[in-house]
């Protein structure tokens, strides 16, 4: 099952609260108490936001974080890989090659495709749009009915 982290969820909701609220900073304790997630926690995730780029940080009374780039910019791909790393769907999609079976694998480089296919889906989803709501949903992919029919066998 593919899933985000807790900290992409969280990371994607900073973000989107920022990009609605364009026009002012917001303090990690302003978003973490406005969606119930835990302050230490929204600090980290808002730092290392901040050393991807991705976020701004403001020091002083009138301070706390602004998005790095305007959000028509920023992709759900951005936020997800700044928070945890490349995205990845079998042990061997890391250069580290520390599968057992990597070089009898047969099934490695089609996996390598479809992790491609969701880094580049996630990559048309921007900052701007999951903030207004604009966006159209994509459109569905249904497999073959041969491939259907053999899954349900």
């Amino acid at each position: 099952m593919l899933r985000l982290s807790k900290k992409a969820d969280y990371a994607l909701i900073a973000m989107k609260h920022l990009a609605q609220k364009s026009e002012r900073s917001a303090s990690a304790r302003e978003i973490a108490e406005q969606y119930g997630i835990p302050i230490e926690l929204m600090a980290k995730v808002l730092q290392r936001l901040v050393r991807t780029g991705l976020l701004i940080s403001t020091q002083g009374t009138r301070g706390g974080y602004t998005l790095g780039r305007v959000p028509s910019s920023i992709s759900v791909a951005d936020v997800i890989q700044a928070i945890d790393g490349p995205l990845t769907v079998t042990a061997c999609s890391t250069e580290k090659n520390s599968c057992e079976q990597y070089t009898r694998c047969n099934i490695r480089d089609p996996l390598w495709q479809i992790r491609e296919r969701i880094v580049a889906a996630l990559g048309t989803v921007s900052l701007a749009e999951m903030a207004g709501g604009t966006a159209e949903p994509p459109p569905m992919v249904t497999a073959p009915v041969s491939v259907m029919r053999r899954a349900n066998m």
